[in-house]
């Protein structure tokens, strides 16, 4: 394969030969010292016109950085390559656009160039011409251009993958000026060519010592409140430019993180106490920038007696993130790890103490993990996420209600580091898949179905929905309190879809009643469209409650928030003595009580289903006949097979068992064991009986309203 010619745009400088490359030197020389008269000779000679030296360079490039129009008409006579590209990329009209020279942009302009053409790191001729402040290149540039004028003034610069992963590219003409300091090169990309105002950036501070230009840019409503690529704040820019005046101004804002960290972990006082700068430490003190030992202890190693004492008058808004000395930790599961990181002089962010290494990690997230951590001197469990990420707003949103709500986990505070937001939360010890899984370990499943539709209840109350109810979301204290977690795919009810939100919610309980009632056997996750009360255990005792439960929870009816009041007191919540309460009420109804068989509640209860109730179509057979006999003296008429002769007979055993002989008491013994294990279908049939009639009288407090 042929080598490529070194006159093709871009072609590396290499394997020249002499005396070619001599004269390609003494040619680049003479472009350089404007010697027309020399490089014509060279040319007449055979130099090349397109001979590249170090950079790619050829002389036509050479000729326009020097600004010398002669020198560019007598190279292009000879056959230079007027789109000829350095190893850069870099063009001669791109590098006109640097020198400012109207009369070479449009030369090039008229032999072929594009006026928005782009070097290998994304920068036009418009945005050079702002970079140098060349005021009539930028005019010309602009009122040459024939295409969409708002999209070629505010084109930021692409660049290559690579690039982008360090964080390059993206500014515009507009940063350049501002960055290099050209008031009037901003004020007319502003003001005369629509130039968007900078938004989430800092560039515009990385070169300012000093504030018109970013007085000029606040004035017209640029945004302040955004990091670099280094994760600085305006604030911290200005630190480091060590400029009082644009702390002062940025103060002033009323917008900016005083507290706020790069990813170096400096805030702007932490910068100004190492930069000895005293009058801008004062400032943000004043301003109410947090104050912690690091900073006292960068000035005692300064020798500034006076900074030290200045942010000691400030200090005690510091606290310290670590519990005292005697101490030990409340949590059993990551007490090692706590007693570690109490040990070791880990950084302090704000109240916050915490190391974020995979010793200390207490799980993985999308967004950069959980992690344990003390704030305040309480322990905490970290967790991370991108600064301003949607999942952060959904979080903060929840968290936000955390101490009106008894079954969510507490948020002690919030922090920022680096990129990051740092949310601080209750610890934990286990989520509900590890609590499950451990055989040794007692469960009370009806506790923690109990709490689980509380919290979404009271969730739901705030106009929220969860999002994400997993057995991992679901955290068990050191108390074993059951709490609520991970709000990360929280909506609100706000953004619309409020019954699909609630029926998600809804949904994901009705998957963790059989997950949590078979203490993780039967898998959370399963196939769209199952039927998922078919797959409750036929073993687990309370089975028909459990099925119903599942069933209220996944009907295709579901989304009415309402429904979470009414099922928190469903049967299966129920204990034993409960049930047979409940049966009683019911039975003690004036209308069961006279057989008024008109009646909207002996109608409900004596329909046809009842003849096919299990144990019930001939409940008096399945009576201790002696005990039947005792109860049906001195009646009017004996009990029948009937829903509501039963129930009136369980009413009328909890009125009259006090008084009744001895033997009675043997046989029947504990009233509510007795009937509720003789009738295990009884109490879930004249719930939803009652239910279904629309019959609130006897059903619990909540059930009612």
């Amino acid at each position: 394969m042929a080598a490529p010619s070194n006159t093709q745009p871009g072609s590396p400088n290499s394997c020249r030969n002499e005396p070619t490359a001599a004269k390609v030197s003494q040619l680049q020389k003479a472009v350089k010292e404007g010697s027309v008269e020399r490089a014509r000779q060279l040319l007449e000679e055979g130099a090349d016109v397109n001979g590249r030296v170090e950079g790619g360079w050829t002389p036509l490039h050479t000729a326009v950085q020097a600004n010398r129009e002669e020198m560019v008409h007598l190279l292009l006579e000879h056959g230079a390559e007027p789109c000829a590209r350095k190893d850069n990329g870099a063009t001669p009209f791109i590098i006109a656009g640097i020198v400012g020279n109207v009369n070479l942009l449009q030369l090039f302009l008229s032999k072929g160039s594009e006026i928005d053409e782009t070097d290998n790191n994304g920068f036009t001729a418009f945005m050079e011409a702002a970079y140098y402040g060349k005021q009539e290149a930028l005019k010309f540039l602009y009122e040459t251009f024939s295409g969409e004028k708002e999209r070629y003034v505010n084109l930021g610069r692409v660049v290559s993958t690579q690039q982008r992963q360090v964080h390059k590219g993206g500014e515009t003409a507009l940063m350049d000026a501002a960055r290099k300091g050209h008031i009037s090169a901003v004020q007319t990309l502003v003001e005369h060519m629509g130039a968007s105002l900078p938004q989430k950036r800092n560039t515009i501070l990385k070169q300012n010592k000093t504030g018109p230009i970013v007085s000029y840019l606040l004035d017209c409503g640029a945004d302040v409140t955004g990091r670099d690529e280094n994760g600085k704040t305006s604030l911290i820019l200005a630190a480091e430019r060590q400029s009082l005046e644009l702390v002062d101004l940025l103060l002033r804002t009323g917008q900016v993180d005083i507290n706020a960290m790069g990813h170096d972990g400096k805030t702007a006082l932490k910068v100004a106490v190492e930069y000895d700068h005293e009058e801008i430490a004062r400032l943000l003190c004043e301003n109410g920038a947090r104050v912690d030992g690091s900073n006292v202890e960068v000035a005692k190693l300064n020798y500034n007696n006076e900074m030290a004492a200045l942010l000691l008058k400030f200090g005690d808004m510091a606290i310290n993130s670590r519990p005292p000395k005697e101490w030990e930790p409340i949590s059993k599961r990551w007490g090692e790890q706590l007693r570690r990181l109490h040990s070791i002089n880990s950084p302090q962010i704000g109240k916050l103490n915490v190391q974020f290494d995979e010793y200390y990690r207490i799980e993985s997230t999308s967004e950069g993990g959980i992690y344990l951590g003390f704030h305040a001197g309480a322990e905490v469990a970290v967790k991370r996420f991108l600064l301003g990420s949607e999942k952060a707003k959904r979080e903060a949103t929840c968290l936000r209600h955390s101490l009106s709500n008894r079954h969510m986990v507490k948020l002690h505070g919030t922090e920022t580091r680096d990129n990051c937001q740092l949310f601080c939360l209750s610890l934990c010890e286990r989520n509900l898949e590890d609590h499950l899984s451990n055989a040794k370990r007692a469960v009370n499943c009806h506790h923690i179905l109990q709490t689980l539709l509380e919290a979404v209840r009271d969730l739901h109350s705030l106009e929220l929905g969860h999002g994400d109810l997993h057995p991992r979301n679901i955290l068990i204290d050191a108390d074993d309190k059951v709490l609520l977690a991970d709000f990360d795919q929280s909506s609100s009810f706000a953004e619309g879809q409020r019954e699909l939100i609630i029926k998600e919610d809804l949904e994901a309980l009705g998957r963790l009643v059989p997950y949590v009632v078979s203490k993780g056997e039967v898998p959370f996750d399963g196939p769209d469209g199952e039927d998922v009360a078919a797959r409750c255990p036929m073993d687990v005792p309370g089975h028909l409650e459990i099925k119903d439960l599942i069933r209220s929870l996944t009907s295709p009816n579901g989304g009415n928030s309402a429904q979470l009041g009414d099922l928190i007191h469903h049967p299966f919540f129920w204990s034993r003595e409960s049930r047979f309460e409940f049966l009683a009420e019911v039975g003690n109804n004036p209308d069961i009580e006279k057989n008024i068989t008109e009646s909207r509640i002996v109608k409900a209860l004596n329909c046809n289903e009842s003849k096919h109730l299990s144990g019930v179509a001939q409940w008096t057979k399945k009576i201790d006949q002696s005990v039947l006999k005792n109860m049906n003296q001195k009646r009017k008429y004996t009990y029948q097979d009937s829903v509501t002769d039963l129930l009136r007979f369980i009413r009328n055993i909890r009125a009259h068992y006090d008084a009744k002989p001895q033997w009675f008491k043997e046989i029947i013994q504990n009233p509510s064991r007795y009937f509720v294990d003789q009738f295990p279908r009884l109490t879930l049939y004249v719930y939803e009986c009652l239910r279904h009639a629309d019959i609130r009288l006897h059903l619990p407090h909540r059930v009612q309203g």
